[in-house]
């Protein structure tokens, strides 16, 4: 250990070596990591490690024996620090003082441009089929042969007696052509995709924090709000964590990315939290003195759902500043593809709580634009860490739906979607879309038979999630002429097990809820 200690005098930021972790079984590995930096205290140095390839959530500050210094790559001479605009790397700036923010070229995917006579093979799967039912794709279905006449696709569901439906067209037109999106008040034209060419998405994310390119959702940025999806300000200091650990209730939380606390926090071994109204303290004894005088015990603004112990709350980011930008310094810490604005007025926060004798305790949150051209119902979405694994982010997702479904909206979620997140919504997805498959009956002795816009309206996910979620699924496949959806015996069992699983769901009768349309109104 002593000659590592002293071979790490030559190690500097931007070097690469392999460091010593424990992987999920607790066995020691050496993935190769980057030093972001260095720093010295008594008695000894700390380096703060990336490892390559794994998630910065991971990042960490680690002691010298735990380096490898016999493989050590030292950094290329251009690139020793992060730059931006030529500039040396440094804290990130607030609106007001960087006005001028990086414009991104706007494009649709193909999956939004109707193409013809485009043939691309689907993967070939073995499954054993028992019984037949008929799904109608009402629109055009990206990377898959089109059909002249309004397309058609069976579904092989099985465990299932022979059912089906009198086969139905849908002739509504819906090749509505979007023409411009709004960006940070710039109106952009969209061009289409060329038929039968790829475009790689816009996101800022890492490729599985991309959506899928047959999404069919353009995925570029929205550059206006209290989290942004810009990476613009990913220099080396937001890089690094700037919080130890968060006391919040009866949790204490390790942050998982950098949050723009103020400077003189960030020193601190523990950050108080009140739990009620997110306002951040130096000290326990701040906190008790603040706890005797905060008469929140539930987050401000409008109950709208109460079932059991689990509430949700409305709060408008407009009326409830103070209280939504503490809750979005908060969430940054568990999101890293979302740089924190502080305008937060354009927003409503739904946030989810548990009860118990003491209050109303939050458990996680979404947030979405009061008006979203995209057709947005999400914009940040985030379960607390002690909650996660227990069925709450699904929770949060089909309360965003289950508003959707009263506005009369088709949503989606803002793109890019974190690791966890995209996760999360795959599987909600999937298990939404099975339920309804599975639960189709027969009719006089012919196929079950759905539309791509019945699935949607039924569920309100937006029509390109459904396609996507088939494809992902490797359900859709061309048989004799017309689209069938092959459901196999280990999908079958693999969703009923899942279902058997998920014992938290919203109850629509104890919602009271009442959209408003903020387009009529002059100020939000």
């Amino acid at each position: 250990m002593a000659s590592k200690m002293a071979d790490s005098g030559e190690i500097v930021e931007g070097c690469r070596l392999p460091v010593l972790r424990k992987n999920q079984e607790h066995e020691d590995e050496w993935p190769l990591a980057e030093i972001l930096s260095v720093k010295d205290i008594p008695g000894r140095k700390l380096f703060y490690v990336h490892y390559i390839d794994f998630n910065k959530r991971l990042d960490e500050w680690v002691t010298p024996d735990r380096l490898d210094i016999k493989k050590l790559q030292l950094p290329k001479k251009e690139a020793k620090t992060p730059t931006k605009n030529g500039l040396p790397g440094s804290r990130p700036s607030s609106p007001e003082r960087d006005p001028m923010r990086k414009t991104v070229e706007l494009s649709l995917p193909a999956a939004t441009a109707p193409s013809r006579g485009k043939t691309i093979p689907t993967t070939k799967r073995k499954a054993e089929l028992v019984s037949l039912a008929t799904v109608s794709l009402a629109m055009p279905v990206p990377s898959l042969p089109s059909a002249t006449e309004t397309t058609q696709a069976s579904v092989f569901p099985t465990m299932r007696e022979t059912n089906t439906f009198t086969p139905k067209c849908n002739t509504r037109d819906d090749h509505e052509q979007v023409t411009s999106l709004t960006t940070n008040g710039t109106a952009r034209r969209i061009i289409p995709s060329q038929p039968g060419r790829k475009r790689k998405a816009n996101c800022g994310g890492t490729d599985e924090d991309s959506q899928d390119s047959s999404d069919g959702i353009p995925t570029a940025p929205r550059m206006t709000g209290s989290l942004v999806s810009d990476r613009s300000h990913d220099d080396i200091i937001t890089r690094m964590k700037n919080i130890d650990c968060i006391e919040l209730g009866r949790h204490r939380l390790k942050p998982w990315y950098f949050s723009p606390y103020p400077q003189e926090l960030t020193a601190l071994p523990i950050l108080y939290l009140c739990e009620f109204c997110l306002k951040y303290l130096k000290s326990l004894k701040c906190l008790q003195r603040h706890l005797t005088k905060c008469n929140l015990r539930h987050p401000p603004g409008n109950e709208i759902y109460r079932k059991g112990t689990i509430s949700f709350f409305e709060i408008d980011g407009r009326k409830n500043k103070t209280y939504s930008q503490n809750l979005c310094l908060l969430a940054k810490c568990f999101l890293d593809h979302k740089t924190l604005y502080y305008d937060t007025d354009p927003f409503l926060f739904y946030v989810m709580t548990e009860y118990d004798s003491k209050g109303f305790h939050i458990v996680g949150y979404f947030s979405k634009e009061k008006e979203s051209t995209e057709d947005y119902n999400v914009a940040c979405i985030l379960t607390l860490p002690p909650y996660q694994r227990r069925g709450y982010g699904k929770l949060l997702i089909e309360f965003s739906y289950e508003l959707s479904k009263v506005e009369g909206k088709t949503g989606t979620p803002e793109k890019p979607l974190s690791d966890l997140g995209l996760l999360s919504y795959r599987s909600y997805w999937s298990q939404t879309i099975l339920e309804i498959l599975m639960e189709l009956k027969p009719d006089n002795g012919e196929r079950p038979q759905i539309t791509i816009n019945e699935i949607s309206e039924i569920t309100s996910v937006k029509k390109e999630d459904v396609i996507s979620t088939l494809q992902y699924l490797n359900l859709i496949n061309y048989y004799k002429g017309q689209y069938i959806l092959t459901l196999s015996e280990d999908i079958v069992d693999g969703h009923e097990r899942a279902m058997e699983k998920r014992h938290l769901r919203i109850d629509s009768k104890c919602l009271h809820f009442t959209p408003k349309d903020w387009s009529k109104r002059g100020k939000w």
